[in-house]
């Protein structure tokens, strides 16, 4: 793993008070953005931007977001420690590190082959341990459900209707709903058969793709 040193935190911290400019208020998630080296995430080629609120590509048509839209996200989210976690799109695992380091159970699931054996090495030598599957994202893990949290980190064309009975009465799914521009929704499971929807604006993300990619 790459070294962290006082530069690295240094930008860190820098980044945080960013993003608590930007509006980002709940301290835990801050906290977990500023212990996370973000570098160790990134392609080399991008290694000296890290810590810039961007998103970057990380191989297989696939980015990490930038920083403000993890934050944001997992915000919405309204995370307490011990929540089962449903993440669609493990991506780079940055955002899987900052659910675990708030002391989220995740279970992440990835469609890329690539993506998937790359995080699942990658995660646990740092001291995260998720739970990684490989498959498609659209049919969520209903065995190991019903969860507390679901977050979808990729654009859905419409709300994926096969994850919303695996949320726990009262539970969160934070999702980006839109084909080329999305909007960010906060869904809420009030009894049932009842569910709540929040609009949080609008956002970009990479589409969220049926099936598996074996390549």
């Amino acid at each position: 793993m790459q070294s962290d040193g006082y530069r690295e935190q240094g930008l860190r911290s820098q980044l945080v008070a960013e993003l608590a400019k930007k509006g980002i208020a709940d301290q835990n998630v801050l906290a977990a953005i500023g212990k996370i080296p973000r570098h160790v995430f990134m392609d080399s080629a991008f290694i000296d931007f890290a810590y810039a609120d961007k998103a970057f590509p990380i191989g297989a048509g696939q980015t990490i977001s930038q920083p403000f839209t993890v934050a944001f996200q997992t915000q919405l989210l309204n995370l307490k420690k011990g929540d089962k976690v449903l993440e669609i799109g493990t991506g780079s695992g940055y955002q899987t590190a900052v659910l675990l380091e708030m002391g989220a159970k995740v279970y992440t699931i990835e469609r890329q082959r690539e993506l998937y054996h790359k995080v699942q090495q990658m995660l646990p030598p740092m001291g995260y341990h998720p739970q990684f599957f490989y498959g498609d994202g659209y049919l969520g893990k209903p065995t190991y459900g019903p969860f507390d949290k679901i977050l979808v980190t990729a654009g859905a064309p419409s709300i994926p209707e096969k994850l919303l009975p695996q949320l726990k009465v009262g539970g969160v799914m934070v999702v980006p709903v839109g084909d080329k521009q999305q909007r960010m929704f906060r869904i809420v499971r009030t009894n049932e058969t009842d569910f709540t929807k929040e609009d949080f604006g609008d956002c970009m993300f990479v589409p969220m793709l049926e099936g598996v990619n074996r390549g």
